[in-house]
């Protein structure tokens, strides 16, 4: 990347249809990516953007410029009012610490509408999520031995939970664009 925007550059907001080509070329901006989903082509990246966008669950684009650049997700259990987060950045986006600002950002306002705890888990050769994860508020909550088949080999999966009741993320949360909904009224989220 030759021009680096800085972290007040990025702002959330919900994934839109028009999004696809953006989830394309992040997917293809790293092979660890594929962990992620199957998207290959525009017509997989605009399956993707459906599959953010269905109920039960909730996509938040982190966006650059209004580009999206990366998405923080969350599958929700409304009988449980749990939700399982999951995110990921364009590879040319990494590292400038706003991902756990995103993570932090979705999960606090999740929680004060409902929302009890949520969970998440990354892989143990992915340190790079745990840092996101305990930046975003989580707590360590264990280890599932063997939990993924990566390359032929089995691979440690550790897993964090976070309550309502924890302690919210010190960090300063990402600006939130505010957009209509279908009857006009102005989502948060």
């Amino acid at each position: 990347m030759t021009d680096d925007p800085g972290a007040e550059a990025y702002r959330l907001r919900a994934v839109r249809d028009g999004d696809a080509a953006a989830v394309l070329e992040a997917f293809r901006s790293a092979p660890d990516m594929a962990r992620q989903g199957e998207v290959s082509d525009l017509g997989s990246a605009r399956g993707y953007v459906t599959w953010l966008q269905a109920e039960g669950r909730r996509g938040y684009a982190v966006t650059c410029a209004d580009r999206l650049v990366g998405v923080v997700g969350v599958t929700v259990d409304e009988a449980n009012r749990i939700g399982w987060v999951f995110y990921w950045m364009h590879a040319e986006h990494r590292g400038r610490r706003v991902m756990g600002r995103a993570v932090a950002t979705v999960c606090d306002r999740l929680l004060a509408d409902g929302l009890e705890r949520f969970e998440l888990g990354h892989r143990v050769d992915n340190p790079a999520s745990g840092g996101v994860a305990r930046a975003a508020g989580f707590l360590p909550e264990g280890r599932e031995r063997g939990k993924f088949l990566i390359d032929g080999e089995r691979v440690d999966v550790l897993t964090y939970g976070r309550l309502r009741s924890d302690p919210a993320s010190r960090h300063a949360p990402l600006e939130v664009q505010v957009q209509p909904d279908v009857a006009g009224i102005h989502s948060l989220l």
